[in-house]
């Protein structure tokens, strides 16, 4: 819905003074009713609030911002609000400004540059009271951009020294994937993975990397890396059938860089007719909420994506020109797409 005729809007709208004058006290009290009920007379209180009622009364939120001398506005970018993952991670956001009356402006940059730095100088422009982060590639550029501002930052799922950060252990959570596949028998494992730019993309590599060694084997024998141009559901199954179309032994496990790449990838094992997880074992990462409602249920990384949400806000509102840094450790969490079918080590190449 588009409102038009701002003008007539803001003249129609009732103003403290109408309410005072309909509830027959001064406007200091219809002030304290707002902003300190507590200080007001309960039938005083109850006058006050049936003229706001009567009235259709708006609290302007514009005016307490003068007040109160600071935004009640937050900006954030994420990658792609799309993902489920970002969707829980924002509903953290959002309950945590929501104990401190403030709202929420969000994005997506589409992992473009050019397009998070369009809705930065946006934020900047409506004068946001910091700004949460998740930065399509290098953050030294924004970071510099919002510094020259004045405008306090928080990194998601990223980090940085020059700021405030909340991360996941990434390494760790693709060791933990990787390992429970090793554990299982398999012994050629697909690894879909997102661009290499993406810092959470190359630390999920360098955790599967560290798993296969930690197991005496050779990670050039044992992993099989596809770099997606995206993290989507269309991009990992194209990227699955390349590489089962190619020559040569195939995969009998597949580890996802996310739940929403590993819905691709189970799409395309199921076109071809193979079971999970007795033909090709599947894990994903992030544990969405939809991962564990799937005919096969999703083994998955879980991320704590409400906490990381959570985090984030509470580092910008109460230490915003204190950089610290929360990380939180991953769990995996096995569900029947890769829960063991057989003896360890019985594995045969599909």
């Amino acid at each position: 819905m588009m409102l038009t005729g701002g003008g007539d809007l803001a003249e129609n709208r009732a103003r403290i003074r109408d309410v005072a004058a309909r509830a027959g006290v001064s406007t200091a009290t219809v002030s304290n009713t707002l902003n300190h009920p507590e200080q007001v007379a309960g039938a005083t209180r109850a006058r006050v609030e049936q003229a706001m009622a009567e009235l259709n009364f708006v609290k302007n939120a514009s005016a307490r911002q003068l007040r109160v001398g600071r935004s009640l506005m937050v900006g954030a970018i994420v990658l792609d609000i799309s993902n489920p993952f970002y969707t829980a991670l924002i509903r953290g956001i959002e309950d945590r400004l929501a104990a401190d009356d403030c709202t929420l402006l969000i994005c997506s940059s589409d992992e473009d540059p050019e397009r998070e730095a369009r809705f930065m100088r946006l934020f900047a422009e409506q004068g946001v009271r910091g700004v949460l982060l998740t930065p399509s590639g290098d953050p030294a550029e924004p970071l510099s951009y919002l510094s020259r501002l004045g405008i306090p930052v928080v990194l998601l799922d990223a980090e940085s020294d020059q700021v405030s950060s909340v991360s996941v252990d990434h390494v760790a959570g693709a060791r933990q994937a990787v390992s429970h596949l090793l554990d299982q028998g398999h012994r050629r494992i697909a690894f879909m993975n997102g661009p290499p730019d993406l810092r959470q993309c190359r630390d999920r590599a360098q955790g599967a990397w560290e798993a296969v060694l930690a197991h005496g084997l050779d990670p050039a024998a044992v992993l099989v890396s596809q770099s997606l141009a995206s993290m989507s559901a269309a991009t990992g199954q194209a990227g699955l059938a390349n590489l089962l179309d190619q020559p040569g032994p195939k995969p009998t496990a597949v580890f996802c860089v996310n739940d929403v790449v590993a819905m691709g990838v189970i799409r395309e094992l199921r076109s071809r007719h193979l079971a999970l997880p007795q033909d090709v074992a599947v894990v994903g990462y992030d544990d969405i909420p939809f991962a564990e409602e799937l005919i096969t249920p999703l083994s998955s990384v879980r991320q704590p994506m409400h906490d990381l949400g959570w985090s984030a806000v509470d580092l910008l509102l109460t230490e915003p020109d204190q950089p610290r840094h929360i990380t939180f450790t991953p769990q995996l969490v096995v569900r029947a797409s890769s829960r063991p079918f057989g003896p360890a080590g019985d594995r045969t190449q599909v």
